[in-house]
Protein backbone atom coordinates (compact mmCIF):
# COMPACT_ATOMS: atom_id res chain seq x y z
CA UNK A 1 0.00 0.00 0.00
CA UNK A 2 2.53 2.55 1.30
CA UNK A 3 4.67 1.88 -2.38
CA UNK A 4 1.33 2.40 -4.35
CA UNK A 5 1.16 6.00 -2.36
CA UNK A 6 4.58 6.99 -3.04
CA UNK A 7 4.31 6.22 -6.68
CA UNK A 8 0.77 7.88 -6.53
CA UNK A 9 2.47 11.35 -4.96
CA UNK A 10 5.14 10.63 -7.62
CA UNK A 11 2.08 10.76 -10.80
CA UNK A 12 0.88 13.97 -9.07
CA UNK A 13 4.16 15.91 -8.52
CA UNK A 14 5.13 14.71 -11.95
CA UNK A 15 1.98 16.35 -13.80
CA UNK A 16 1.98 19.25 -11.46
CA UNK A 17 5.53 20.12 -12.69
CA UNK A 18 5.00 19.87 -16.28
CA UNK A 19 1.39 21.76 -15.85
CA UNK A 20 3.65 24.43 -14.28
CA UNK A 21 6.25 24.09 -17.37
CA UNK A 22 3.60 24.29 -20.35
CA UNK A 23 1.58 27.37 -17.81
CA UNK A 24 5.14 29.11 -18.23
CA UNK A 25 5.58 28.59 -21.53
CA UNK A 26 2.27 29.65 -22.81
CA UNK A 27 2.21 32.78 -21.68
CA UNK A 28 -0.54 34.66 -23.92
CA UNK A 29 0.85 37.55 -26.00
CA UNK A 30 -0.99 40.43 -28.02
CA UNK A 31 -3.72 39.60 -30.37
CA UNK A 32 -3.69 40.84 -33.67
CA UNK A 33 -6.26 43.51 -35.62
CA UNK A 34 -9.30 41.12 -35.30
CA UNK A 35 -12.59 43.67 -34.41
CA UNK A 36 -14.41 42.53 -31.48
CA UNK A 37 -17.94 43.59 -30.05
CA UNK A 38 -16.57 45.23 -26.94
CA UNK A 39 -13.16 45.54 -24.81
CA UNK A 40 -12.51 44.33 -21.24
CA UNK A 41 -9.74 45.34 -19.40
CA UNK A 42 -9.13 43.96 -16.33
CA UNK A 43 -7.50 46.34 -13.96
CA UNK A 44 -4.28 45.84 -12.37
CA UNK A 45 -0.58 46.18 -13.47
CA UNK A 46 0.41 48.85 -15.69
CA UNK A 47 -0.43 48.95 -19.50
CA UNK A 48 -3.57 47.38 -19.13
CA UNK A 49 -5.43 50.47 -19.48
CA UNK A 50 -3.23 52.32 -22.33
CA UNK A 51 -3.76 49.28 -24.07
CA UNK A 52 -7.67 49.22 -23.98
CA UNK A 53 -7.90 53.22 -24.63
CA UNK A 54 -5.66 52.56 -27.70
CA UNK A 55 -7.61 49.80 -28.99
CA UNK A 56 -10.73 51.27 -28.60
CA UNK A 57 -9.04 54.58 -30.31
CA UNK A 58 -8.13 51.91 -33.50
CA UNK A 59 -12.08 51.25 -33.49
CA UNK A 60 -11.27 47.32 -32.64
CA UNK A 61 -14.63 47.54 -30.81
CA UNK A 62 -17.53 49.63 -30.13
CA UNK A 63 -17.54 49.83 -26.20
CA UNK A 64 -15.09 49.61 -23.43
CA UNK A 65 -15.50 47.86 -19.64
CA UNK A 66 -12.87 48.42 -17.03
CA UNK A 67 -13.82 45.76 -14.42
CA UNK A 68 -11.75 46.59 -10.77
CA UNK A 69 -12.50 50.24 -10.94
CA UNK A 70 -11.83 51.21 -7.27
CA UNK A 71 -15.05 53.11 -5.93
CA UNK A 72 -15.24 56.56 -6.06
CA UNK A 73 -13.04 56.53 -9.19
CA UNK A 74 -14.69 59.57 -11.87
CA UNK A 75 -14.75 59.43 -15.62
CA UNK A 76 -12.91 62.50 -15.66
CA UNK A 77 -9.73 61.52 -13.60
CA UNK A 78 -9.64 58.42 -16.47
CA UNK A 79 -9.37 61.38 -19.05
CA UNK A 80 -7.29 63.31 -17.89
CA UNK A 81 -4.64 60.82 -16.97
CA UNK A 82 -4.43 58.79 -19.95
CA UNK A 83 -5.62 61.27 -22.47
CA UNK A 84 -8.51 59.91 -23.32
CA UNK A 85 -11.72 62.08 -24.74
CA UNK A 86 -14.15 62.76 -21.65
CA UNK A 87 -17.22 62.23 -23.37
CA UNK A 88 -16.76 59.18 -24.44
CA UNK A 89 -17.82 57.84 -20.58
CA UNK A 90 -20.04 56.43 -20.20
CA UNK A 91 -21.14 56.16 -23.96
CA UNK A 92 -18.34 54.18 -24.86
CA UNK A 93 -16.49 53.50 -22.34
CA UNK A 94 -17.90 52.16 -18.42
CA UNK A 95 -16.18 52.05 -15.55
CA UNK A 96 -16.82 48.53 -13.29
CA UNK A 97 -16.49 49.23 -10.12
CA UNK A 98 -18.40 45.93 -8.35
CA UNK A 99 -14.90 43.79 -8.45
CA UNK A 100 -12.27 43.09 -6.18
CA UNK A 101 -10.46 40.38 -7.62
CA UNK A 102 -10.88 38.08 -11.12
CA UNK A 103 -13.58 35.91 -9.95
CA UNK A 104 -15.95 38.91 -9.23
CA UNK A 105 -14.34 40.88 -12.09
CA UNK A 106 -16.00 37.50 -14.03
CA UNK A 107 -19.12 38.14 -12.96
CA UNK A 108 -18.96 41.68 -13.38
CA UNK A 109 -17.93 41.19 -17.04
CA UNK A 110 -20.91 38.73 -17.13
CA UNK A 111 -23.47 40.92 -16.15
CA UNK A 112 -22.74 43.79 -18.35
CA UNK A 113 -22.35 41.69 -21.25
CA UNK A 114 -25.62 40.30 -21.03
CA UNK A 115 -27.24 43.97 -20.38
CA UNK A 116 -25.37 44.39 -23.51
CA UNK A 117 -25.84 41.43 -25.71
CA UNK A 118 -22.21 41.38 -26.64
CA UNK A 119 -21.56 38.43 -28.51
CA UNK A 120 -17.63 38.75 -28.74
CA UNK A 121 -15.29 40.80 -26.46
CA UNK A 122 -11.41 41.47 -26.55
CA UNK A 123 -9.64 40.61 -22.98
CA UNK A 124 -7.22 42.73 -21.70
CA UNK A 125 -5.07 41.79 -19.15
CA UNK A 126 -1.46 40.89 -18.30
CA UNK A 127 -0.01 37.68 -20.03
CA UNK A 128 0.44 36.18 -16.35
CA UNK A 129 -3.03 36.72 -15.68
CA UNK A 130 -4.65 36.29 -18.82
CA UNK A 131 -4.75 32.13 -18.39
CA UNK A 132 -6.83 32.36 -15.07
CA UNK A 133 -8.29 35.66 -16.41
CA UNK A 134 -9.85 33.76 -19.63
CA UNK A 135 -11.23 30.79 -17.54
CA UNK A 136 -13.22 32.28 -14.85
CA UNK A 137 -14.60 34.89 -17.47
CA UNK A 138 -15.00 31.64 -19.72
CA UNK A 139 -17.05 29.66 -17.16
CA UNK A 140 -19.58 33.00 -16.66
CA UNK A 141 -20.53 34.44 -20.16
CA UNK A 142 -20.29 30.64 -21.40
CA UNK A 143 -20.31 29.54 -24.98
CA UNK A 144 -22.50 32.25 -26.37
CA UNK A 145 -19.60 34.52 -26.01
CA UNK A 146 -16.27 34.59 -27.87
CA UNK A 147 -13.59 35.67 -25.97
CA UNK A 148 -9.98 37.20 -27.86
CA UNK A 149 -7.04 37.19 -25.39
CA UNK A 150 -5.02 40.34 -25.81
CA UNK A 151 -2.28 39.91 -23.77
CA UNK A 152 -0.14 43.30 -22.06
CA UNK A 153 3.49 41.63 -22.21
CA UNK A 154 5.21 41.52 -18.65
CA UNK A 155 8.61 40.21 -17.84
CA UNK A 156 7.32 37.65 -14.63
CA UNK A 157 9.67 35.90 -12.85
CA UNK A 158 9.86 32.67 -11.42
CA UNK A 159 7.69 33.16 -7.73
CA UNK A 160 4.95 35.61 -9.35
CA UNK A 161 4.62 32.47 -12.61
CA UNK A 162 4.56 30.12 -9.54
CA UNK A 163 1.83 31.86 -7.16
CA UNK A 164 -0.40 32.61 -10.67
CA UNK A 165 0.02 28.81 -11.93
CA UNK A 166 -1.29 27.85 -8.51
CA UNK A 167 -4.16 30.79 -8.24
CA UNK A 168 -5.17 29.31 -11.55
CA UNK A 169 -5.00 25.90 -10.17
CA UNK A 170 -7.25 26.38 -7.60
CA UNK A 171 -10.05 28.08 -9.91
CA UNK A 172 -9.61 25.19 -11.65
CA UNK A 173 -10.37 23.23 -8.82
CA UNK A 174 -13.22 25.35 -7.55
CA UNK A 175 -15.17 25.32 -10.95
CA UNK A 176 -15.01 21.91 -10.72
CA UNK A 177 -16.67 21.82 -7.24
CA UNK A 178 -19.51 24.57 -8.36
CA UNK A 179 -17.92 27.50 -6.80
Amino acid sequence: MIRWTIRLVALLLALYGIGFAVFALTLPRAAGDERTDAIVVLTGSPGRLERGFALLEQDRAQAVLISGVPTGARPQDYAARYGVDPSLFPAKIALGQDSVDTRTNAEEVARWLQRRRYRSIRLVTSDLHMHRAYYEIGRRVGGDVTILTDAVVTNPGFVQIYNEYNKYLMARAAGLVGL
